[in-house]
């Protein structure tokens, strides 16, 4: 019987212990993607920009799309971005659980979005327990925001500046605090 790839088993929620046969991959693709985010991280030109991202997500970035630098990825083949976002300096993107950001998503400075992260018991907090982030259509995340594994931000919604967001936040709503709760429907 033929070993699944760790990073298919990531894809579907599998908690990858932390003396997984295959572990030293994520290491090997993490310190890849690095060398390319050296480049763009070092680049003022636009088109550079989204080209060298489009070679870490293997996938084009549309030109309506806008990501200033600095910017930080884990990974880089687990993340999908719609048309017309805006991604801000200082931002990280943590990927193996995947990351999806659908159309004209706004992403403050520093904003966070961790598709991973470890299991509470002590016995195997160095495994890693990934949870898929999706971004529906026209969603602002505020500046300072995290955005943790698992989460869905519904379409319209605004995720306040400083958020810490646990749960699923519903369309068309503001959301904020440490744990986000729901202000106001907008």
């Amino acid at each position: 019987m033929k070993t699944q790839d760790i990073f298919e088993r990531l894809r579907k929620g599998e908690t990858i212990p932390a003396n997984d046969p295959q572990s030293f991959r994520m290491f090997e693709v993490s310190f890849e993607t690095k060398k390319l985010l050296i480049r763009m991280n070092n680049s003022s030109d636009p088109a550079e920009i989204r080209e060298l991202l489009s070679q870490i997500t293997g996938k084009s970035i549309e030109e309506s799309t806008t990501i200033f630098t600095p910017f930080s990825i884990n990974y880089g083949r687990n993340t999908k971005i719609g048309k017309n976002v805006f991604i801000n300096s200082g931002c990280t993107f943590l990927d193996l659980g995947g990351i999806t950001i659908e159309d004209d998503v706004l992403i403050a400075p520093k904003v966070n979005l961790l598709s991973e992260g470890h299991p509470i018991s002590s016995d195997n907090r160095h495994s890693l327990a990934p949870g898929a982030i999706h971004i529906k259509k026209n969603v602002w995340i505020g500046a300072n925001a995290t955005i943790l594994p698992g989460v869905t931000i519904g379409e319209n919604a605004i995720i306040a500046a400083g958020a810490v967001v646990n749960k699923d936040i519903l369309d068309n709503v503001i959301a904020g605090g440490v744990p986000a709760k729901i202000i106001k429907p907008i």
